[in-house]
């Protein structure tokens, strides 16, 4: 196996995965953005700005909590939570907004614009953009601002346009291609804060470097609680920063094991899902190459998931190799699954996740209960569930 912690190559090339697949008219602000993020990685002072925002502004280190009550009810595994919902903005979309939009600032650009399915990404891309003083668009699905309304709101206040996006299956791919034609429309003085490990290089590596103090954290705080690593991590997959954020550290730990889920919607074999990982095939989606899911034809296929945020037909390319290479296992949850283990989350510990997190507590579940007590999973808590009160109460039958 190729060694994970050194790629992507200078192309963006994880593996097979990964590269530039764009118009001629963005290779160029694509290259000068690369360079300026290998810039920035190495500056002393670009770090230390970074290190004080995610510390004062946006509440970092969050904390690993010890689910002990559903640890106990399940009689296996103890389970072990990265509270990354405790974040300002109450997700970990965060830590990449505040680093791209410090790229922003030293770009010298005056606009902002982002994608967004569950508007946790849109409410940190909102919030950088205030405090900067920077002019924000939006791009939202119609079908994800239906299912949306608290963060819409959110975005809204904070002085964000939200521009909703009618076509395809009206939610996150159909956002991000209407992001990415006003990026083309308005590069001189228009950043692109995309809010997950896919798109073109540099997007894969720079989200996933602003991410990866995620798993930095958990991997000191883990040893520190029980003088050991985990035996497993598990975070969902959409796009998948949340996830790469938790693993990439760990990469180097062959004794951890690493799972993905992905939104197994009304099951796989329904084909109503959006688990390309788990069902798709490679294929070019929105700059990089990838697993995702398509007809014979090309077309990609409509997605569907209970949790806006999953409900994406591709994944970020590292996790595609991961995939292959075999480091990662990647698992799909349904929508039953994840409301059952909300549910279970907030009885049992007091705590409501996000429906996206909830994918991945489903798996914890299901794997702590046939491993033994002196076990550990960390599982990503990669949001809370605010957000999702709608989705839930519709889904339950419950006016609200």
């Amino acid at each position: 196996m190729t060694d994970t912690t050194t790629f992507p190559d200078e192309n963006g090339h994880f593996g097979p995965y990964g590269g530039r697949f764009v118009a001629e008219t963005l290779i160029l602000p694509l290259q000068q953005l690369a360079q300026e993020y290998a810039n920035c990685r190495i500056d002393p002072e670009f770090i230390a700005e970074l290190d004080a925002d995610l510390q004062h502004y946006v509440g970092r280190p969050s904390p690993i909590y010890h689910a002990k009550s559903l640890s106990r009810e399940l009689g296996g595994a103890q389970i072990y939570l990265k509270r990354e919902d405790l974040n300002h903005t109450g997700a970990h979309k965060i830590n990449n907004c505040v680093g791209q939009a410090l790229l922003a600032k030293r770009m010298g650009k005056q606009r902002i614009i982002a994608e967004t399915g569950a508007g946790q990404h849109g409410v940190a891309s909102a919030t950088v953009a205030a405090r900067l003083g920077l002019e924000c668009d939006v791009y939202m699905g119609e079908t994800d601002i239906e299912r949306q309304q608290p963060n819409v709101y959110r975005m809204r206040l904070l002085g964000a346009n939200v521009c909703p996006v009618g076509s395809g299956a009206r939610t996150l791919k159909d956002a991000l291609n209407e992001a990415l034609r006003d990026w083309v429309s308005n590069i001189d003085d228009t950043f692109y804060i995309i809010g997950t490990v896919a798109g073109p290089h540099p997007y894969p590596q720079m989200v996933r470097d602003f991410q990866a103090v995620i798993g930095r954290e958990a991997r000191q705080q883990i040893l520190a609680m029980t003088g050991r690593l985990p035996d497993a991590l598990i975070a969902c997959v959409g796009g998948g920063s949340n996830a790469i954020g938790l693993f990439h550290p760990f990469l180097d730990d062959p004794s951890v094991a690493m799972y993905g889920v992905e939104a197994g919607g009304e099951g796989l074999e329904s084909g109503r899902h959006s688990a390309p990982l788990s069902a798709g095939r490679p294929g070019v989606l929105h700059g990089n190459r990838t697993y995702l899911m398509e007809y014979d034809d090309g077309q990609i296929m409509q997605t569907h998931s209970i949790s806006a945020g999953l409900d994406y037909p591709g994944v970020g390319p590292e996790h595609a190799w991961l995939k292959d290479s075999g480091r990662a296992r990647y698992v799909a949850v349904t929508d039953r699954e994840a409301l059952d283990a909300f549910h279970r989350l907030c009885l049992s510990e007091g705590i409501i996740p996000a429906l996206e997190s909830s994918h991945a507590i489903a798996q914890a579940i299901k794997m702590a209960a046939s491993m033994q007590p002196d076990q550990i999973l960390l599982v990503n808590l990669s949001g809370r569930g605010d957000k999702d009160m709608q989705s839930i109460a519709d889904a339950e039958g419950i006016g609200l």
